[in-house]
């Protein structure tokens, strides 16, 4: 298993990914899948 160096996210990009989380059109799991991020 490769390791992914540490990425670091903009304010823009988090707030987009809370408001799609807020909303609760998908799962957690899809929205980590939608936005490549880790789901917790």
């Amino acid at each position: 298993m490769t390791r992914r160096p540490r990425r670091n996210h903009s304010p823009a990009f988090e707030a987009k990914v809370a408001l799609a989380a807020i909303r609760g059109e998908k799962t957690l799991a899809e929205l980590a899948e939608q936005f490549d991020v880790h789901p917790t």
